[in-house]
């Protein structure tokens, strides 16, 4: 078994094994699939194991930037890993993923992410459950009610407002101080906004981006800076409640359209979780934001059997809305530990009470609520991938 970079003369292998796995993708989708490979798979974000000439298994990393505490750093999203039927218990899908994880620190990224198919290979390799994406269902007559000024000005967006739209986002994220949302890079946004079937509307701060679904409507995103923007395109997407009856949208644990819909009793919710982890620890640190008011320190000792860099004791320092991880020697009695997913669920937000029930987190307890004050956060993700 050896690795390799993908090629797009590997492009009929890769689908081989695709369909294998997840099932067949339809002509539409396999239209977009193939549009994307070529830009990725010239940057090195496609790996295969290979037994001898065939291909035996394939992943890819996607180039995203995602919000800590309204503070953005590129991310490694890995997704597509795909192995052979033939190939599984093999040890495949460890060696192209310990490959991946490689790949993701060549490409400069200090933290990764995906969703996980199978959540014990990942945790493993010092992957952790860490937020979800978040579905809500809501009534469309609820957000039709939702009161606006009619002041703000939305208009439908196309492939050319993807340099915009990034900095909207950039911004939403920014003044919330949002952990764990992505975004796309420019060239796949353009590819996303050239979409006939979506309705894509911009304001000077927000946007949304929706579809019909067997009747209702299914919402991709609404990010709103603004309460006024905010009220203006849910009630745009409620405005189709004479035909839709529901609305299934992603959304931030704590949305703001929870609180601005007049009737709130029951809302039927799903969860699809996913798991991150720090490929760089130092960089991953000082590439984080934090509470602005919050001056503190802690000593943290990992251990990282795939990353020996992230290995030992840390020296933890935060001030300013900024924060360091310093080296500090050998192990210390003073040191909480963690293993890789430990740190991981700790960077992303998981309370110290939660990591230590749950036999992440040893050792001193001392530094536990000055942890939970550093890393405080409500990780979610408003796309999957």
């Amino acid at each position: 078994m050896d690795t390799r970079d993908l090629t797009l003369d590997h492009l009929d292998a890769i689908l081989d094994i695709r369909r294998r796995s997840f099932g067949p993708l339809s002509p539409s989708e396999r239209e977009l699939w193939l549009k994307a490979m070529p830009p990725i798979m010239a940057e090195g974000r496609y790996l295969g194991v290979f037994d001898g000439d065939r291909l035996a298994a394939a992943g890819r990393i996607r180039a995203f930037t995602q919000w800590w505490h309204g503070r953005p750093q590129p991310m490694a999203g890995v997704a597509g890993v795909t192995v052979n039927p033939e190939d599984r218990g093999r040890g495949v899908g460890t060696t192209l993923m310990t490959a991946l994880i490689d790949r993701a620190a060549d490409l400069g990224d200090a933290v990764s992410a995906l969703y996980p198919a199978t959540t014990p290979i990942y945790r493993s390799l010092g992957y952790e459950h860490a937020g979800a994406q978040n579905l809500i269902t809501l009534p469309a007559d609820a957000l039709r009610r939702i009161r606006h000024n009619g002041q703000v000005k939305l208009r439908r967006m196309g492939p050319d407002d993807a340099p915009e739209l990034l900095s909207v986002i950039g911004r939403a994220h920014a003044e919330s101080r949002a952990s764990g949302p992505i975004t796309w890079d420019e060239r796949t946004w353009r590819v996303w906004l050239a979409e006939e079937d979506d309705f894509l509307y911009l304001a000077d701060d927000g946007y949304a981006v929706y579809r019909w679904s067997d009747g209702d409507l299914e919402v991709d995103a609404v990010v709103a800076a603004s309460e006024e923007t905010g009220r203006a395109l849910w009630s745009l997407i409620g405005s189709a409640s004479s035909i839709a009856r529901h609305v299934t949208a992603a959304v931030a644990p704590d949305d703001p359209v929870l609180w601005l819909t007049g009737e709130r009793t029951k809302e039927t919710a799903k969860q699809v979780r996913w798991m991150h982890r720090l490929i760089d620890l130092p960089l991953a640190v000082a590439r984080r934001g934090y509470p602005s008011a919050l001056t503190a320190s802690a000593l943290l000792e990992v251990e990282d059997a795939q990353r020996p860099g992230n290995s030992g004791a840390w020296r933890l320092e935060v001030s300013g809305g900024s924060g360091t991880a310093t080296a500090a020697g050998g192990p210390s009695r003073e040191a909480a530990r963690l293993g890789a997913g430990g740190m991981a669920a700790l960077y992303a937000g998981v309370p110290t009470a939660t990591l230590r029930r749950a036999g992440l987190l040893a050792g001193p307890d001392e530094a536990d609520e000055t942890l939970d004050a550093v890393f405080a956060g409500r990780p979610y993700m408003l796309d999957y991938f």
